[in-house]
């Protein structure tokens, strides 16, 4: 059952929006020098190595039982290999900004989804309306200009891709919930080693060996692998298997306004009032959502 979150719960999450919001960026360069198929499967690789190393470290013993492993199958299908794919493919198409805000389209999916499947997370008025409310802002953060399209032929069908990439997270996510209890780092090692075995046979099939890319490129798949993979897939475990899949999909609410604030520090850009008010409306969603209320009485 989730437990209420716990002030290391909502460090954990910041530190994801953050590692997350900088993930988009990382993909851009890293497509500079690499095939989507490559940064994919070059970024799970490096995490499942990253991963694996700590645990050995720890002495963390992978789980025996049979329907752990379905479960972590299950995982590295839906919470890497198919959505990095598609996030790969898709910012080839559109803008960082689109791929990194359509991310807020998560929470929507996991509310559906942990109504059904996952006790104690039913939707109540409360929790919908901090949810509906963490929309808003990303609304008012994507006004007009902010998502300039692209000009690809492919830009729609992109969209789509980045979209289909959001149900795969949730779809992970209430996996994540689901499995029985297991140690997570075990969990996120037998996960993103079966996304290994997915995405490294398909990229060396379509697209061979890649030549040795510019540094910069490089730089980013190994940031890519060791931050956005590799530590986020633990933080993820450990956040949905102690407070649940609805606390963590917030984390897609301020992964936007992580993204301009990046920018804003690393590229100079500017920051606008509008700005400042979706970040408040965001953070207003946030609270309404984690209320009282949202603990107690499920809609009708």
């Amino acid at each position: 059952m989730p437990t209420t979150p716990t002030l290391s719960n909502w460090i954990s999450l910041i530190t994801l929006g953050l590692i997350w919001g900088a993930s988009f960026l990382g993909i851009a360069i890293a497509l500079e020098g690499f095939a989507p198929l490559w940064v994919a499967a070059g970024r799970i690789v490096i995490g499942a190595l990253t991963l694996t190393g700590v645990a050995l470290v720890l002495r963390v013993r992978l789980p025996s039982r049979p329907e752990v492993w379905g479960f972590a199958a299950a995982m590295g299908v839906f919470s890497s290999a198919l959505p990095f794919f598609l996030l790969s493919w898709s910012q080839q198409h559109v803008t960082s900004g689109f791929a990194g805000i359509s991310m807020a389209a998560i929470p929507l999916f996991v509310l559906g989804f942990a109504h059904f499947l996952v006790p104690g997370e039913r939707l109540n008025n409360a929790k919908a309306g901090g949810f509906m409310l963490g929309l808003l802002g990303v609304g008012v953060l994507i006004g007009p200009g902010v998502l300039a399209v692209s000009g690809s032929e492919l830009e729609a069908l992109a969209r789509l891709g980045c979209l289909a990439a959001a149900l795969s997270y949730a779809v992970g996510s209430i996996v994540t919930r689901r499995c029985p209890d297991v140690h997570p780092m075990a969990f996120g090692v037998l996960a993103l080693w079966v996304a290994s075995a997915i995405m490294l046979p398909a990229a060396l099939w379509q697209e061979g060996i890649p030549a040795l890319p510019e540094p910069r490129p490089l730089l980013a798949l190994l940031f890519l692998g060791l931050l956005p993979t590799g530590l986020a897939t633990l933080l993820k475990i450990s956040i949905i298997r102690s407070a649940g899949p609805s606390f963590l999909a917030q984390v897609n609410y301020h992964v936007p306004v992580w993204s301009v604030l990046l920018g804003v520090m690393i590229l100079s850009e500017d920051l606008s009032p509008r700005i400042l008010l979706a970040m408040g409306i965001i953070i207003s969603g946030l609270i309404v959502s984690r209320s009282r209320g949202a603990a107690r009485k499920p809609a009708t």
